[in-house]
C-alpha cells in the first residue's frame, strides 16, 4: 500500500486516512461481507442451497472479494493487495465453512479466490520488483554520466594546464641565464594565473637564506624589506623549510604575523609553493591578490607543478654554469699541465699498445738524444736490448693484469749515441671511458749516481777490505808478539818464585798476584784477538763461526741462543762470509749490550741464488726512524755500518722494533 512506502508511521497513517482508494477499498469489503453473509445476517430471506439466486449471491459475494483484492493490488501494489487478501480470505472461509450448506462448492469458490488473489499480488510483486531495478538502473545510469561529465570536465582542465605547463616549460627551455628564466616565469604566470603580485626567492646560493630573485607588483622599498628572509621565518621561511604549500587569507588570524611590507601593499590572501629540484627545496614563488579570492586545490597543483618547471630550469642553468666554470679551470689545468709537462726535470713520454710514441717531453729528448719531432712516430723498443725488453713486456702485462708492481724500477736505455742510461722508471697504465689506450712513462736518469754509488761501493769494499786485513795483522801481532811475550813474563815469574827460597810471603803473594795479572791479560789478550779476526771462520768457514759466537756470548753474558739453518748450506767466498759474519756479529752485540736482551734466536735461510739471515732478540727495542739515515742522529752507528757492508753484497736490511718488545733484524742478500 502508499502507508508502506512512507519514511515514516505517522506520515504513512496520514496518507492512507487521505487517500480516497482506501476508502473505496473498504467500501468494497463492507459490501462483499454483507452479500456473503445476507442470508445469516437476515437482510435476506432464507434461500435453498440448491436454488440458483442462493448460489449467484453466494458466488457475487466472492466475486466483490476478488474484485477487492484485485483493486487494492492495483493501487497499493503488493502489500495492500496481500492485505486485501487476508482480509477476504478472514471473510469467505466462516461462511464457506460453517454455513454454507453447499460446503464443497464453496470452498472450492474461496480457493480459486485466493489463488486468482495470490497470483494477480505475486504478478504486481515482480512488476514492482522490475519498477525499482529500472529506476536503480536509471539512478545509476545518471551517477554514471554525471562522472563521466566530471571526467570530462577534469580532462579538459588538465589538457589546459598541460597546455600552460607545456607552453611555460617551452620557454624557459629557450635560455640558461637564470635572471632570463625568472623574468620569463614571472611574466607568463601573472598573466596565466591573473594575480596582482609575484615573489621569486632562491636559497641555492646562500644557504640558511632565502634571497629575492625577482618580483612583480611590488615597490623597489618593499622588495628590499622583504629581501634576506631566513629559513624558518614567515610564511615564505616557512614553506622554504617544511616544503610544503600553504594558502595565506590575510583575514584569518593566522595571518596576523604577515611582514608589514605586505600588509601594506594591500594583499588579502596569497599562495606559497616550494620551487623542488630531485627532492630539494631551492627557492618559494608567492603569489598574491588585492581583492578577495578562493584560491583552489587545481590552481594551487598548478602553481607546483610550474613551480617545479622553474626549478629544473633554475638547476640546469646553475648546472651549466658550473659547467662552464668546470670547463675553464679544466683547460687552465691542462694548459698548466702541458706546461709541467714540457718544463719537467723527468723524462716524460706515452705510447700506444703497438709501442709507438705519441707524445714526448723536451727531458725525454735530452735523456735519449733524440729531437722530440724525431721521437713522435718511434717503437720503445728502439732504446732497449733483449733483456730489458722482456722486462718491459713483464711489466705491460702486470699492468693489463691490474697487478701491483713495486714502483719506481730500475731500466736501460740505450741512447743516440750508443751509450746506456740507466732510469729509475714509473709506468702507468693510459685509460679513456675505462679502455686502456697505452702507456705513460715516467723516468729519471740515474746513471750519474749510479756511477757514483758503484764508485762508492768500490772505495767501501776497499776499505773494509783494508781494515780486514789490519785487523787480522793485528790479531796475529796480538798472537804471536804480545801473547808470547806476556806468557814468557808468565814463566820467568813463575821460575824466579821456585829459584829463590829467601822470599818471604809478602813478596810471594805479590809475585803471585802479578803472575794471575799477567795471566788475566794474556786471555783478553787471545779474546781481542779473536774478536779482531777468529780463526775458526778462515778454517771451518761461515755457520761453525757463527756457532762459536753465539757459544761466548751464552758463556760470557748468559744470553739463551739458538741457530735454525733452514735450506741447503753452501760456501761462499771468503769475503762474502767475512762480510755475513761481520753482519751476524753486529746484530748479536747490540741484542746482549744495548737491548740487554736474554734470548738471541739467529735464522739462516740458504736459496740457490740468496741467503737471508734473521736476528731477533726479547730486548728493550727502540722506535725506528720512518729514514734509515737518521739511525745516525740517535746513535744507533752500528745498524749503519750493518747497512753499508749489506749494499757491499747488493742486499737489504730491515729492522723492526717496538720498545718492550724487543727487535728483528732481516738481512737478504743475493749471493
Amino acid at each position: 500500500m502508499r502507508y508502506g512506502t512512507s519514511d515514516t508511521r505517522g506520515e504513512g497513517k496520514r496518507l492512507v486516512w487521505r487517500n480516497y482508494h482506501f476508502w473505496l477499498v473498504i467500501l468494497l469489503f463492507l459490501i462483499g461481507v454483507a452479500v456473503e453473509y445476507a442470508d445469516v445476517s437476515g437482510l435476506l430471506p432464507k434461500m435453498s442451497v440448491d436454488s440458483s439466486l442462493g448460489k449467484s449471491l453466494y458466488t457475487a459475494g466472492r466475486l466483490l472479494f476478488l474484485l477487492t483484492i484485485l483493486y487494492a493490488t492495483f493501487i497499493f501494489r503488493l502489500n495492500g493487495g496481500l492485505i486485501a487478501l487476508f482480509f477476504a480470505l478472514l471473510a469467505m472461509l466462516p461462511q464457506a465453512i460453517l454455513f454454507d450448506q453447499n460446503r464443497f462448492s464453496a470452498v472450492l469458490e474461496v480457493t480459486l479466490v485466493a489463488l486468482i488473489g495470490s497470483v494477480v499480488c505475486a504478478w504486481s510483486g515482480v512488476r514492482e520488483h522490475e519498477r525499482l531495478r529500472y529506476r536503480l538502473l536509471a539512478a545509476n545510469l545518471a551517477a554514471t554520466q554525471e562522472k563521466l561529465k566530471d571526467n570530462v570536465m577534469e580532462a579538459s582542465l588538465n589538457a589546459r594546464r598541460l597546455a600552460t605547463i607545456n607552453s611555460i616549460s617551452t620557454a624557459l627551455s629557450r635560455s640558461l641565464d637564470p635572471k632570463k628564466i625568472l623574468d620569463t616565469a614571472v611574466g607568463l604566470l601573472v598573466g596565466i594565473m591573473e594575480i596582482d603580485m609575484i615573489l621569486v626567492y632562491s636559497c641555492y646560493e646562500k644557504a640558511g637564506r632565502l634571497v629575492l630573485m625577482v618580483y612583480d607588483g611590488i615597490s623597489e622599498e618593499a622588495a628590499q624589506k622583504l629581501d634576506g628572509i631566513s629559513i624558518g621565518e614567515g610564511f615564505n621561511g616557512h614553506v622554504a623549510e617544511t616544503g610544503e604549500a600553504m594558502i595565506v587569507d590575510f583575514a584569518s588570524e593566522d595571518a596576523q604575523s604577515a611582514p608589514d611590507a605586505i600588509k601594506g601593499m594591500g594583499i588579502v590572501s596569497q599562495v606559497i609553493v616550494p620551487m623542488k629540484s630531485k627532492g630539494r627545496v631551492i627557492g618559494t614563488i608567492c603569489v598574491g591578490m588585492r581583492t578577495p579570492r578562493q584560491f583552489l586545490s587545481e590552481e594551487v597543483d598548478l602553481l607546483s607543478t610550474i613551480a617545479g618547471q622553474i626549478a629544473s630550469a633554475l638547476e640546469n642553468a646553475y648546472l651549466y654554469d658550473e659547467a662552464r666554470r668546470i670547463a675553464d679551470k679544466l683547460y687552465k689545468s691542462e694548459r698548466d699541465y702541458r706546461s709541467l709537462f714540457e718544463n719537467a726535470h723527468d723524462a716524460i713520454w706515452f705510447h700506444n699498445f703497438d709501442g709507438i710514441m705519441l707524445a714526448a717531453n723536451t727531458a725525454t729528448q735530452k735523456l735519449t738524444g733524440y729531437d722530440v719531432e724525431f721521437l713522435i712516430g718511434m717503437n720503445v723498443s728502439h732504446f732497449l736490448s733483449n733483456d730489458k725488453l722482456q722486462l718491459a713486456r713483464k711489466v705491460r702485462q702486470k699492468l693489463l693484469a691490474s697487478e701491483v708492481i713495486e714502483q719506481p724500477y730500475e731500466q736501460e736505455l740505450m741512447r743516440k749515441d750508443g751509450t746506456v742510461a740507466t732510469v729509475m722508471l714509473t709506468s702507468s697504465l693510459i685509460t679513456f671511458d675505462g679502455q686502456p689506450v697505452g702507456f705513460q712513462h715516467i723516468a729519471r736518469d740515474i746513471t750519474d749516481e749510479m756511477r757514483m754509488q758503484d764508485n762508492l761501493r768500490f772505495y767501501l769494499q776497499q776499505i773494509t777490505q783494508a781494515q780486514e786485513e789490519e785487523r787480522k795483522r793485528i790479531a796475529r801481532e796480538l798472537h804471536d808478539d804480545t801473547a808470547q811475550s806476556l806468557f814468557a813474563i808468565s814463566r820467568q815469574i813463575d821460575n824466579f818464585m821456585r829459584s829463590d827460597s829467601a822470599l818471604d810471603r809478602q813478596q810471594l803473594s805479590f809475585l803471585q798476584e802479578m803472575r794471575h795479572r799477567i795471566c788475566d791479560a794474556l786471555q783478553d789478550v787471545k779474546r781481542f784477538s779473536q774478536d779482531l779476526r777468529p780463526p775458526i771462520i778462515d778454517d771451518l768457514g761461515l755457520l761453525p763461526a757463527i756457532q762459536w759466537l753465539l757459544k761466548q756470548i751464552q758463556d760470557e753474558h748468559g744470553v739463551k741462543s739458538k741457530l735454525t739453518v733452514l735450506g741447503q748450506e753452501r760456501r761462499f767466498t771468503p769475503e762474502v762470509e767475512l762480510i755475513l759474519f761481520r753482519i751476524t756479529q753486529e746484530a748479536l752485540s747490540n741484542a746482549y749490550r744495548h737491548a740487554r736482551a736474554s734470548k738471541v734466536d739467529v735464522i739462516f735461510e740458504f736459496s740457490e741464488s740468496s741467503i737471508c739471515i734473521v736476528v731477533s732478540d726479547n730486548g728493550r727495542g727502540f722506535k725506528v726512524p720512518d729514514n734509515f739515515g737518521d739511525l745516525s742522529r740517535s746513535g744507533k752507528l752500528g745498524l749503519l755500518g750493518m747497512q753499508e757492508r749489506v749494499s757491499l753484497l747488493n742486499g737489504n736490511i730491515d729492522v723492526k722494533s717496538e720498545p718492550k718488545k724487543g727487535t728483528i733484524v732481516t738481512v737478504r742478500a743475493s749471493v
